[in-house]
């Protein structure tokens, strides 16, 4: 075969390439996938219909090469939207950072293999079929490890329209002026020469993989920053809410204190029996406030306090299993951020239930061997989707929402313990698991 005519690239390799750019992204987002039976199958489906399309479409006229070219990218999408299920946003940003990687990884290999034969004078099956096989896995292999440790799975970014908007820019910018020769060879920026040609498609492909995985950084970068940042407010919140209630619960405990002693005074004197019986209830409502919550830590006494008296107003049922003395070596503030956020998303879920009596809160806290465990139950209702451990937030504006369990996730972290969540016949199930011998790894 005369090695003049490889200046195509064969249709089943750029298939083959858009298919492993997409598993490049989707295995890393997604960890879970690589041993999931019923994905393999959707990605083996995919990359059939993707051969299928391109090859059926190898000699379309010039006019109908950028309509079959979107429908290419169009199959990308889908597969990535169907994989993820994270929404058309996310599954569109990454459609355009696998397509160019696609383009790269195609462009490159098929450059590569033109060259060499070009040199030895002649084309074999067997070294296209190695050349293939040792480009595509360097190239997209070396970009799943990227991907893997930006930790992409770890901490997903938002895709906003404009973030979307944005890459599809870059992506198609770097598209056009890497194909420029295949549609316009007479201007400053194309070429006739089939090397040149290669050259200009790889090298401006390479740049705009570049300036996407730099982007895509930069966003990733933002979006951390914002995150410790609401996490750090939601902390400082949580510790102002506690000093306010210890306020107020002192002030409580002070005027129940005087009414003991108003009580006292009544006893004193001759009384009817209605009345005395009517002290004696008194009497067993304070002590029966004094008693509960009483946990042996006074942080945790009052925050336990203050939403009871809250889910009191608000007619939720709160049970508590305390043993405070296992938290001594957790900080008030931390504190605060584990016991006060657990509690206000377990409040926020129950108060959404309009069976009041299906309005029930647990909590546990107790020692487990050389671990001290929160455990934080609550009934709620509807559907509940999980991302790396966690349910998503039910809110629609998720840029300033369900941050209350990341914050927990975090402060657990410092002290080398773990956060679980598990769901059960309409029960939610918080644990946090913390090494009692264990010292916080700083602020």
């Amino acid at each position: 075969m005369n090695p003049g005519g490889l200046a195509d690239i064969p249709r089943l390799y750029t298939a083959l390439a858009e298919w492993l750019a997409c598993l490049v992204y989707i295995l890393s987002l997604l960890p879970a996938k690589r041993g999931s039976l019923r994905f393999w199958g959707l990605a083996a489906a995919m990359l059939a219909v993707q051969s299928a399309f391109l090859v059926a479409t190898d000699d379309v006229p010039l006019p109908l090469w950028i309509p079959c070219m979107l429908a290419a990218i169009g199959l990308m999408f889908l597969f990535l939207l169907l994989a993820c299920g994270r929404g058309a946003l996310n599954a569109g940003y990454y459609t355009v950072r696998a397509f160019i990687l696609a383009e790269f990884g195609a462009s490159l290999e098929w450059q590569l293999y033109y060259h060499f034969a070009n040199l030895a004078g002649q084309d074999s099956f067997l070294a296209r079929l190695a050349f293939l096989a040792v480009v595509y896995a360097v190239v997209f292999g070396l970009m799943f490890l990227l991907e893997a440790r930006s930790h992409a799975a770890e901490h997903p970014i938002a895709i906003t329209p404009r973030e979307l908007a944005n890459a599809a820019i870059i992506g198609a910018s770097a598209f056009l002026i890497s194909n420029l020769s295949y549609t316009q060879a007479d201007t400053p920026f194309s070429s006739q020469y089939v090397s040149d040609i290669f050259n200009i498609r790889t090298l401006v492909d390479l740049g705009g993989i570049a300036i996407l995985y730099a982007y895509h950084l930069q966003r990733a970068e933002l979006q951390m920053r914002h995150e410790l940042e609401t996490i750090d407010s939601i902390l400082r919140s949580q510790y102002a809410q506690y000093q306010q209630s210890r306020e107020s619960i002192d002030l409580i405990n002070r005027k129940y204190h005087d009414l003991k002693h108003q009580i006292a005074a009544l006893r004193a004197e001759p009384d009817a029996e209605r009345r005395s019986a009517w002290l004696d209830e008194m009497e067993s409502d304070i002590n029966a406030y004094e008693a509960q919550n009483k946990t042996g830590n006074q942080v945790l006494d009052v925050l336990l306090t203050g939403k009871s008296l809250y889910c009191q107003k608000h007619g939720i049922h709160l049970t508590t299993v305390a043993d405070g003395t296992v938290l001594a070596g957790v900080s008030p503030m931390d504190l605060c951020t584990l016991v006060g956020n657990a509690l206000d998303n377990a409040i926020e879920s129950v108060k959404k239930i309009e069976d009041r009596e299906k309005r029930l809160i647990h909590v546990a806290v107790s020692r487990q061997k050389n671990f001290a465990l929160l455990r934080f139950e609550n009934c709620f209702e509807g559907e509940l989707t999980f991302e790396n451990g966690l349910p998503r937030t039910t809110k629609g504006n998720t840029d300033y929402h369900g941050y209350g369990l990341k914050s927990i996730r975090r402060t657990a972290q410092k002290y080398g313990g773990t956060v679980t969540v598990n769901t059960r016949k309409n029960w939610f199930e918080l644990k946090i698991l913390l090494p009692l011998a264990e010292a916080p790894q700083g602020k």
